[in-house]
């Protein structure tokens, strides 16, 4: 930087010019090494909502509900307007997150319609030769810490092994949930399975009571003599099978409802009391013990995964049911993350990021009739489905004096993006043996260049390819492709409310043959699919999204899947409990803390 003084306009010393040019070139060096200051191992607050929709927020349109803290977050910082998740549903969209890198990749990916952990003692998770941001961090010396949920497996062999542990995955600290909130971890909530034993179980039961009875009646007018043995031990066989229907109903929260810290159980099952504020306090507190030191904090809620809960201060204080107040209270939350950054000076040197694993769940409908699921805006299906209500999500991102306030970028982006762009602001290369599918946000964010990285983008339902998103570098277009779709029900709904969730395969859905294609561009709520009639390049764009699958499909390699069935089910060797497993699996060490804590 060159200052230039004309000397003959100036009617002043000598000694006041040299002042004048000391304070200049000061201000010039205190604020480029304050901007090196900032940009020298940067604080990351990375903060994950479960199933909330974009149309949820004040910040992307809603009206109705209270999200002032989330929306001051928006206008302090950058908003995304088509920010993806790299899947429709929890277990691969958070692996996908924190390993910058397509599910298949890693083996998060499923091949049969489950596709998420569902048991705290399965033997499935994120592979160890992983590598997660936190792990590149921690070396780097950050402290780091997961706050909240995980679902990203436990153990491999036994009960103790943590394979799957976010500590073993970088996270110097944890607090939180192994699994997952679901309706069964609450009670008088309902379960979660009930759809599954509808579909899977109903009609076997039925089978084996009309089969029962009718053996019975032959056997009785004489028509078929069967030993009477035979019958009794028919009915006992079934009857051990109902009964164990029933023990995994009523043992299902004790087993897989509980929270952690680091590696201990602390509260078996889960209490949802003050749960969010809770995990709030915990944040915290982190941040006040790092606060001289660079940190990564992930906080991912629970919130607004059912179960659905609130504490007192928010219950029934908005328009939206317990979904709004658990919307609300979320707020509340970040509101007191972004207090203690401003109380402790933190603003400048810390990049926050805001999203949600994936879009809303249209299809989540309490048993009084009361929706529980969010709000996905203009935009088609929900979680679980790769129509733009399952993928597009919330996408904020402030950092003070780095990134812009209150700009809006329209380009595709992805949550496998933040993997590189944390890592390159810490200093830190990339990875080289593996491939990183996300892409560095800063250029775009600074306005280095205008355009996404991402030219393509492949959208999983599962472990198969279901759609793609193709951005040209010379047109404004964004086409989309679907290869198959999911079959609603009822027909005409805008979700599959009698499976509770879409799946991936089979009679649940229906191949395109060309593939349906739209023009987002235009039609971002996927209404009109478009034809060589209406798109004259139609068959064109098809062939080069074809030639973009080919070259994306030879990138992938075989590995083992870590959400097969022998990885899924619940083993009993892998199964923690606090206590005996005899005595339900109950310890409350949460509470005892709390109650040992002097009063001030």
């Amino acid at each position: 930087m060159v200052f230039i003084l004309n000397i003959s306009n100036l009617f002043i010393t000598t000694r006041r010019k040299m002042r004048i040019l000391v304070l200049l070139l000061f201000y010039h060096y205190a604020t480029k090494n304050a901007k090196s200051y900032r940009t020298s191992n940067p604080n990351f607050i990375l903060i994950m909502a479960d199933d909330l929709g974009i149309g949820d927020l004040g910040c992307y349109g809603n009206k109705t509900l209270r999200t002032r803290n989330i929306d001051k977050l928006a206008k302090g910082g950058v908003t995304f307007t088509q920010h993806m998740a790299a899947s429709p549903l929890c277990t691969p969209s958070r692996a996908a997150f924190l390993t910058g890198r397509y599910p298949v990749r890693s083996g998060m990916a499923a091949l049969s319609n489950i596709g998420v952990f569902l048991f705290s003692a399965s033997s499935g998770g994120l592979p160890t030769e992983e590598i997660t941001f936190a792990k590149l961090l921690k070396q780097k010396g950050y402290s780091t810490a997961l706050i909240g949920k995980w679902h990203l497996g436990l153990n491999c062999n036994s009960r103790d092994d943590f394979c799957h542990h976010p500590l073993n995955h970088g996270f110097d600290y944890f607090y939180g949930l192994t699994v997952t909130s679901l309706r069964d971890c609450k009670p008088g909530e309902g379960s979660v399975f009930v759809a599954g034993v509808r579909a899977y179980l109903a009609t076997p039961l039925q089978l084996i009571s009309i089969t029962l009875i009718s053996l019975k009646v032959l056997h009785y007018i004489g028509l078929l003599r069967i030993p009477r043995g035979a019958l009794h031990y028919f009915f006992l066989i079934s009857t051990v099978l109902f009964g164990l229907l029933l023990i995994f109903f009523y043992t299902f929260r004790y087993l897989n409802c509980f929270l952690m810290r680091n590696h201990q159980i602390i509260q078996q099952p889960l209490s949802y009391k003050n749960l969010t504020q809770r995990l709030t306090e915990e944040a915290v507190q982190f941040i006040r013990r790092n606060a001289d030191t660079p940190f990564l904090l992930f906080l991912s809620y629970l919130q607004v995964h059912t179960a659905l809960y609130a504490s007192k201060d928010f219950k029934g204080k908005s328009k939206h049911g317990l979904y709004g107040d658990a919307v609300e209270e979320m707020d509340w939350s970040v509101g007191k993350i972004l207090d203690v950054l401003e109380k402790w000076n933190l603003n400048d040197k810390t990049l926050v990021y805001f999203t949600s694993d994936q879009g809303a769940h249209v299809e989540e409908v309490s048993s009084t009739g009361e929706v529980h699921g969010g709000y996905n805006g203009i935009y088609k299906g929900g979680k679980a489905t790769n129509w733009e209500g399952g993928i597009r999500v919330p996408g904020l991102l402030r950092w003070p004096g780095m990134v812009q306030a209150g700009v809006h970028i329209d380009e595709p982006t992805s949550n496998m993006d933040i993997f590189p762009t944390v890592v390159k602001l810490a200093g830190i290369p990339l990875p080289k043996d593996r491939i990183i599918d996300g892409h560095d946000l800063m250029p775009l964010l600074q306005g280095k260049i205008l355009r996404s990285e991402h030219e393509f983008l492949f959208h999983y339902c599962n472990a198969y390819l279901n759609a793609v998103r193709w951005h040209p570098g010379n047109s404004e277009s964004i086409w989309k492709a679907f290869f198959f779709t999911p079959n609603f029900d009822p027909e005409g709904s805008n979700g599959c409310y009698h499976s509770h969730v879409c799946y991936c395969y089979g009679s649940l859905v229906t191949h395109h043959n060309p593939p349906l294609l739209f023009d987002l561009s235009r039609d971002p709520g996927e209404k009109n699919p478009l034809t060589p009639e209406t798109e004259h390049h139609f068959y064109e764009i098809l062939d080069i999204i074809q030639q973009a699958v080919n070259n994306h499909t030879k990138s992938l390699h075989v590995v083992s899947n870590q959400l097969s069935w022998g990885n899924i089910l619940w083993k009993p060797w892998l199964q923690l409990c606090c206590s005996s497993i005899f005595l339900s699996c109950y310890c409350d060490h949460e509470s005892e803390e709390k109650l040992s804590l002097p009063t001030a």
